[in-house]
């Protein structure tokens, strides 16, 4: 049988692989980019993320690497605490959430899938240009590295800016913009709070922090890696650029004031070595994915707002949802080397096949994500807050909100994103 080919070698595609891999589904992966470096920042592994990790036997290394975060933790501009609640195992689910730096989390995908496929199945420097297909399979091209390769299947796993995604929806149209700029960056920083929080903080017209470490007892004096995010709505729209450097100066005015008990947010961002720089955007959800045997995951299908700690998150899903798909229709272990054999098998229609279910399963349900991450995600309750009081302190939050209708926010999130409790016990979400 020949290989799935997965375009792209960020976190969806090194987990597709890995799961194809783990189901008897031979694959061959392919990055643009002349190396895989360590990239990016802080990034959330909810609990419907760290199951199917867990399942690929990954979940002790990523804990070791990251944070257990334990719980969220809601403030206004002032410092004061709107909500908090209970995440991952202390919330009783099976599964931790785990926050941990984006470089180290692709660095173990990396190495799990050296270890199990091989390095040889990765090729870099090979910049995707189009596929087309035929009656026995899919033959991908590449403007970079070697002209063109067989599959049985493609799956475009190459983010945003998906090159996959314009041959099969040449009038989709650029990213959206949000018309909110962030700022992201890491600060060594004694712990704050319990030391395994996720802090949301402030609202975007004023300016807003998100906060929670991902990395403990850095150096000798027991500091965390501190991740944070600085938002806040502009007029001007930055470049798409995911590495582009960010000036303190162009920001900092908004939290200057931000001295809290629980954190001094000026001296967190000044600490940083480096800053990011980069425009909130998203793009409008796609009617489907599938054209035969070709289709799209992670980023490429869905980009989303990053508000509600669930972009990988949904890449992971999209990957065992593909994958199940695949097997389901008796793609995988026991396979036949003979393409004759395959074609009187009708392999290459059961593929089709099965990724129109995949993307009839997967597509609807993210769509609703990124509506839900525009509209109502977690952070909702502190923009609900910031409404009511007219963005002044408030004596006791009891008088604002009550405590049943800030929960009934953040709940109807995790059931619409999948990672509610009773959908995960039920073995739903995927």
């Amino acid at each position: 049988m020949e290989p799935v080919l997965v375009i792209g070698a960020g976190i969806g595609g090194l987990t597709l692989a890995l799961m194809l891999d783990r189901a008897g589904i031979p694959c061959r992966l392919f990055d643009a980019a002349p190396e895989l470096k360590p990239l990016g920042v802080g990034i959330n592994l909810l609990p419907h993320a760290m199951r199917e990790l867990a399942a690929l036997g990954l979940e002790p290394a990523l804990v070791a690497e990251g944070i257990e975060t334990r719980e969220a933790a809601y403030f206004n501009r002032f410092g004061q605490l709107i909500h908090t609640e209970p995440l991952g195992r202390a919330a009783g689910y099976l599964h931790p959430q785990v926050s941990i730096h984006r470089g180290r989390l692709h660095a173990i995908l990396l190495a799990a899938f050296q270890d199990r496929i091989g390095a040889g199945q990765l090729s870099v420097g090979h910049r995707f240009s189009h596929a087309t297909q035929d009656a026995d399979g899919v033959v991908a091209r590449f403007a970079s590295g070697v002209d063109s390769v067989r599959g049985c299947a493609a799956v475009g796993c190459d983010g945003i800016h998906s090159a996959m995604r314009r041959q099969l929806f040449p009038d989709d149209g650029g990213p959206v913009w949000s018309g909110v700029t962030m700022w992201r960056g890491t600060t060594l920083s004694e712990p704050m709070l319990s030391g395994a929080t996720m802090v949301r903080a402030g609202w975007l017209t004023t300016g807003k922090m998100v906060i929670y470490p991902i990395r403990d007892a850095v150096d000798a004096g027991g500091r965390q890696l501190v991740n944070w995010v600085a938002e806040l709505q502009t007029t001007a729209r930055p470049d798409q650029d995911w590495t582009r450097k960010g000036r303190v100066d162009d920001f900092i005015d908004r939290f200057e004031d931000w001295h809290f008990d629980w954190c001094d947010v000026p001296a967190l961002i000044r600490g940083a070595d480096e800053v990011l720089e980069y425009p909130m955007v998203d793009k409008d959800p796609l009617p489907h994915w599938s054209h035969g045997r070709l289709t799209l995951l992670g980023d490429a299908a869905h980009p989303m707002y990053p508000r509600g700690s669930n972009g990988a998150g949904q890449a992971i899903l999209d990957a065992r949802a593909l994958v199940d798909a695949l097997t389901a229709a008796g793609i995988g272990s026991g396979r036949t080397d003979d393409p004759v054999q395959d074609r009187a098998d009708g392999r290459a229609d059961r593929i089709a096949a099965a990724l129109q279910r995949y993307s009839d399963q997967r597509c609807p349900v993210t769509a609703d994500v990124v509506r839900a991450n525009r509209t109502i995600p977690p952070d909702a309750i502190i923009e609900e807050v910031w409404r009511r009081t007219g963005d002044r302190p408030f004596t006791a939050i009891e008088d604002v909100i009550s405590a049943d209708e800030l929960q009934a926010i953040i709940d109807r999130y995790k059931r619409i994103a999948g990672y509610d409790r009773s959908s995960l016990e039920r073995g739903e979400g995927r």
